[in-house]
């Protein structure tokens, strides 16, 4: 009766316990019983379980890599619709060999092409646009894996010795430290934060490697252009599911790889170039033709800028160079087109004396007419641009020419004053829409001295060369005029002849970003008078730079110019100062007046020099 009552019991407390117990109970007690299970399996019955789960895994990873694939094409095919609406249906090409004296095509060469393509070619109002094209090259449709093809400019490798003398060699050991703490602490990011010893992403398209390759180049630092091109060739991603902007992205990464390629004669370079100028078209496709400001490299979405419905003027204004120079590489004038048909729409719209605003609206075309007028932020290289289209093209489009003159015009007659104590030579804005004059000057705008004496040696008035030295002698003294000798952001003008001084700095305007616009004006004036004095002026910079804003790692940007003592570092190294302010420093230094040749070669907004063409 004992023994009863226990097998009872025990009978009752499972039964209790299952029905009963905690939630996770039952689940534990089928855990049990699986494992029970599991165990009286023999071991042929195991291994064929252990076959069948390994199968189905197989099985879905298959449908997965299915589905990416399909989704990745659907991209692809996108791009290759897009690139189609960009391209004319012309006949193959039987490409002239170019001229090997010049790293460009000869003008015989080019007519053999157009006479060629003249069967099938682009309607006549696109003709003017650009060279006939080609579908030789089909560059682009899958975009990662570009087609073979015999590029029209095929350029001779040029050769660069180093530095010369002391002061370039000073320019090439602070590049080589900056690059030494690129590498330790960002390498393959977009910019260093030199006193931190970290990095800062923008587009994740190691913009500092990109942006400097040919600065690398130019200095004879082989192992250091090794380093760059085994980068770019293995970890360049350009399909990265990531927002750009397409005026950055076309002068630092588009316009340094057409520039290394044009130099270097790397194949590479250009291939990167192509697939990158495929993913870039989509910004065009506006229903005016002027681009949207951001593009998705991985989705090919483009679309405004999320601040504004806008685009800055400048920005769409400030592309044409890099991609006309593409089309021309290629043969394929889709890129050409595209950046032809916005300068000819920019072109048509109303101005003010050949002044323009400094944002205009994708959709419609229009600018927006109460916006700034400046040769600062987002105005600036417009105007770089109308002269330097016109010379890239052997200065065959007089549109450009034209529009250029009469934006100096406009320039002299609203925006240039002269301080009354020094009579510094300053160019101001004009706000609302052109009504009130403001005295502020941006560093930006110290590129003019520069691109005006570049028009003198093209043949444009001499005037502008006594225009350009008084101001680039403006812009040398908002640098040597703060205690640090370094340039503040912008500059205000007194206009009163009150005893005050005649230019200050507002506290929120004191930084310095390592900016390149007056070294790269000095660089020209030198280039173009020889004299020394604009050499010795951009001594005085550098040692500026290397005093006050030089650290472990690299050099800063600093927030305060105003004080020798509180200069309120800024932990950036930007891009631009690998690309251009060194490389201006470097080529200002020079002994050699023609290691660029400016009859050659045409400097895009970034610094890289791109070749000149006869037509």
């Amino acid at each position: 009766m004992f023994k009863n009552f226990r097998k009872d019991f025990v009978a009752v407390n499972v039964d209790h316990s299952f029905h009963d117990g905690p939630p996770d109970s039952s689940a534990l007690f089928r855990r049990r019983s699986l494992w029970r299970w599991w165990n009286q399996l023999s071991r042929f019955q195991k291994s064929l379980a252990y076959l069948l789960i390994v199968l189905a895994g197989l099985l879905y990873l298959y449908w997965y890599s299915s589905q990416y694939a399909r989704t990745d094409l659907d991209v692809d095919s996108q791009l290759s619709a897009l690139i189609q609406r960009h391209s004319p249906t012309v006949q193959p090409l039987v490409v002239p060999q170019p001229n090997q004296n010049r790293p460009h095509e000869s003008a015989r060469a080019e007519e053999a092409v157009l006479e060629n393509a003249a069967e099938g070619a682009a309607a006549p109002e696109e003709e003017a646009v650009g060279p006939a094209g080609s579908n030789l090259v089909n560059v682009g449709e899958q975009p990662g894996t570009v087609k073979p093809l015999d590029p029209l400019v095929k350029p001779v490798q040029m050769k660069f010795s180093g530095p010369g003398n002391e002061r370039q060699k000073a320019v090439v050991d602070a590049f080589k430290h900056a690059w030494k703490g690129y590498k330790q602490h960002a390498w393959g990011h977009d910019n260093l934060k030199p006193i931190s010893g970290t990095y800062h992403d923008w587009f994740g398209l190691g913009l500092s490697i990109v942006d400097s390759l040919d600065t690398i180049y130019i200095m004879g630092l082989q192992e250091e252009f090794e380093e760059a091109k085994e980068w770019i060739a293995h970890s360049l991603r350009l399909k990265a599911d990531r927002d750009v902007n397409l005026f950055e992205v076309t002068i630092r990464v588009l316009g340094g790889l057409l520039s290394a390629y044009h130099l270097s004669a790397e194949r590479l370079f250009l291939d990167k170039a192509v697939e990158l100028g495929d993913r870039l078209l989509p910004c065009f496709d506006s229903d005016s033709g002027v681009p949207f400001s951001d593009v998705n490299l991985g989705s090919l979405k483009s679309h405004s800028p999320k601040w504004s419905p806008d685009s800055s003027t400048s920005e769409v204004t400030t592309i044409q160079l890099e991609f006309r120079d593409l089309s021309r590489i290629t043969g394929d004038p889709k890129y050409e087109r595209a950046v032809s048909r916005v300068s000819e729409h920019i072109h048509r719209l109303p101005k003010t004396d050949g002044l323009v605003p400094i944002f205009i609206n994708a959709h419609t075309g229009q600018f927006r007419t109460y916006s700034t007028i400046t040769f600062g932020a987002r105005g600036d290289s417009y105007y770089e641009y109308l002269l330097k289209q016109w010379i890239q093209t052997g200065r065959t489009i007089d549109y450009l020419r034209d529009d250029y003159m009469e934006a100096m015009e406009g320039m002299e007659k609203h925006l240039a004053r002269r301080t009354p104590r020094k009579s510094l030579l300053f160019i101001g804005e004009l706000m609302t829409g052109g009504k009130d004059f403001k005295p502020k000057m941006d560093h930006l705008t110290c590129y003019l001295p520069g691109t005006m004496a570049l028009g003198v040696h093209f043949g444009l008035p001499q005037k502008h060369m006594g225009f350009a030295s008084e101001l680039l002698y403006t812009c040398y003294r908002t640098y040597v005029d703060q205690p640090t000798g370094l340039a503040a952001e912008i500059t205000y003008f007194n206009l009163q002849d009150t005893g005050k001084e005649d230019m200050f700095v507002k506290t929120n305007d004191a930084h310095n970003l390592l900016r390149p616009e007056t070294i790269e004006s000095l660089y020209y004036m030198y280039q173009l008078t020889g004299n020394t004095t604009y050499q010795n002026w951009g001594w005085e910079i550098f040692q500026a730079f290397e005093k006050y804003t030089k650290t472990n790692n690299g050099y800063t940007s600093i927030g305060n110019v105003k004080s020798t003592q509180n200069t309120r570092p800024k932990d950036m190294m930007e891009s631009f100062f690998l690309g251009e302010t060194l490389k201006y420093l470097y080529l200002l230094f020079s002994d050699d007046q023609y290691l660029i040749s400016l009859d050659q070669f045409v400097f895009n907004s970034e610094a890289h020099p791109l070749p000149i063409y006869d037509s």
